[in-house]
């Protein structure tokens, strides 16, 4: 996309994100009933929910309007850890979106790299920590090095998604070290972690629109 992601290509994003939590609410729940509060996929498919809603209202007028959107929306409606991290995210991405009224590829890193240190700050965590971060921060370093290879956005946004779902499978036997997994040491190895599952979500849902 040439003249860069909009926002409406940026709606179209939190649309398909919205449609695979929904479509994975159970899934998420389950996983959470493993080594968490059982909530995950209930949270996020009624934050999901909310997104959708404030964004049919008025139109954001920029990205980072839309991403500020999504992020108060998840804070304000999701329970449990999930909220604040991902209204973390989102409102740093927002941030670093600026003014622009469409954000091109780098731009679109950048603000995903945002997005990886709000949550890293908000919830401590690192990578190896059995949390989202571990999903989210390998999706953030292979956009870096799509975009600075000068690969197409389609290819570099693949990437981020491909890394994101190998960053979900590698937290099966990881010992939580942060949460409320955590609480469960050696017992929480063996089970694939919630919030870094939904984060596989997020880039998938980000290679199906953004490069549209």
């Amino acid at each position: 996309m040439a003249a860069g992601t909009g926002t409406a290509a940026l709606t179209a994003w939190m649309r398909e994100f919205a449609r695979l939590v929904a479509d994975n609410r159970e899934l998420l729940t389950e996983l959470d009933a493993a080594i968490g509060d059982a909530d995950h996929g209930v949270n996020l498919d009624r934050g999901m929910t909310a997104v959708l809603a404030a964004l049919a209202g008025e139109p954001p007028a920029t990205p980072a309007d839309l991403l500020k959107r999504v992020g108060m929306t998840l804070v304000s409606t999701v329970g449990g850890a999930a909220g604040p991290l991902y209204g973390t995210a989102f409102l740093r991405m927002a941030a670093a979106a600026g003014d622009a009224t469409a954000l091109d590829a780098p731009a679109l890193a950048a603000a995903l790299r945002a997005g990886l240190d709000g949550v890293v700050a908000r919830g401590k965590a690192a990578a190896g920590d059995k949390t989202m971060v571990d999903a989210l921060a390998p999706a953030a370093d292979a956009l870096d090095a799509a975009v600075a290879a000068d690969r197409p956005l389609g290819a570099a946004l693949d990437a981020a998604a491909g890394a994101a779902e190998r960053g979900r499978d590698a937290t099966i036997p990881m010992v939580a070290r942060k949460g409320r997994a955590s609480y469960l040491g050696e017992r929480s190895a063996g089970h694939q972690d919630p919030g870094a599952t939904s984060v596989a979500l997020l880039l998938a849902a980000a290679a199906a629109t953004l490069p549209a």
